[in-house]
């Protein structure tokens, strides 16, 4: 009985050093590649469009303090002819909250024209945004929008899934809750690190192609959830 818990205690302990490792060591690819791709916002390169990901919008529709500091940066970003069109990627799965809404009307509160602003109504993570930039919008050169934080894992994804990619921190303030984001983001980079490296699934939805060349109104958010299938306004 003590060789068999001895045994069942050094197979625990093989499989914790195990994990350890694959943890820091995907951390570290992660994060090596995605900070090369680092940039200020007048060091940024013209590009197709510029990529901002979603964060909490809320119940009144007000924008939490980390997305309304992503939408001013892509906004400075696109006011500063970095790139002619936006595409703002966040979470629609339900009717009752829509991320790319308060979004794009940040936008149009700050004069954007609408044509310009593409809205990718199943950005529900940060890999499915970057698949979808690819395979639904086509563009193959963006300045991607988001805090430091997460920039890395972002940039990782985006050149993984063939997005040639710089990315922009949208750091303007202290944010509540940093340590709690940090620590799930080590986690969710040794996620993406398996899914870019290993898997590369299709995303929760696809979908027709609307080109980001094209006009953004395009993606207005006509869209209803009929038996868990997204349908765009046709």
């Amino acid at each position: 009985m003590k060789l068999r818990w001895k045994g069942l205690a050094y197979g625990l302990g093989a499989a914790a050093i195990a994990g350890g490792i694959w943890l820091f060591t995907s951390d570290y690819e992660v994060r090596k590649e995605g900070e090369a791709r680092k940039i200020s916002a007048e060091q940024a390169p013209s590009a197709e469009a510029i990529i901002v990901l979603g964060a909490k919008v809320h119940p009144d529709g007000r924008l939490s303090d980390m997305l309304k500091d992503r939408m001013i940066t892509a906004a400075e970003l696109y006011e500063n002819g970095k790139a002619d069109k936006i595409l703002v990627s966040g979470d629609h799965g339900t009717l009752g909250y829509n991320e790319v809404r308060a979004m794009k009307n940040f936008l149009l509160e700050r004069g954007i024209a609408e044509e310009r602003i593409f809205m990718d109504h199943a950005g529900f993570n940060t890999y499915e945004s970057m698949y979808r930039a690819k395979a639904i919008f086509q563009i193959r050169k963006a300045i991607v929008v988001t805090q430091d934080y997460h920039l890395a894992r972002a940039l990782y994804d985006a050149e993984g899934l063939g997005v040639e990619a710089y990315g922009v921190a949208a750091d303007r303030q202290e944010y509540r809750g940093m340590a709690k984001f940090k620590a799930r983001e080590m986690a969710a980079r040794s996620k993406d690190f398996a899914l870019i490296r290993f898997f590369k699934p299709e995303p929760t939805y696809l979908g027709e192609v609307i080109p980001i060349t094209g006009d953004g109104r395009a993606t207005e958010d006509s869209w209803l959830i009929e038996e868990a299938v997204w349908r765009p306004n046709a």
